[in-house]
């Protein structure tokens, strides 16, 4: 079965922020994901970002998604791509982020 970009999304909120406590999905972090059929294999490309470009949890969180991803069955690469454009800003982040960190 193809991995589709939701289902991609989904594992993603695994990776939970250690500061903040709230997965990356959720903060509004991830930005692209383009999931590549290459042979019997998908590759799965993601622009994310971070909540400030001195994050000191950036490469933390991004190692932890490329694991979580390559756990999945039929996955082949893992690219992640950190872009601070546009900024992150809380207006990214869902309704659950927000109640979880007390912003309304």
């Amino acid at each position: 079965m193809p991995l589709t970009e939701d289902a991609v999304r989904e594992t993603l909120k695994q990776v939970i922020d250690p500061e903040l406590f709230v997965n990356i999905i959720d903060l509004g972090l991830v930005y692209t994901v383009v999931v590549e059929p290459v042979g019997d294999k998908e590759n799965i490309k993601i622009e994310m970002t971070m909540t400030s470009p001195a994050c000191p949890a950036g490469p933390q969180l991004i190692g932890q998604s490329k694991q979580v991803l390559a756990a999945l069955e039929g996955v082949g690469e893992v690219e992640i791509k950190l872009v601070m454009t546009p900024p992150w800003s809380p207006d990214l982040m869902t309704e659950s982020a927000r109640d979880q960190l007390g912003i309304f």
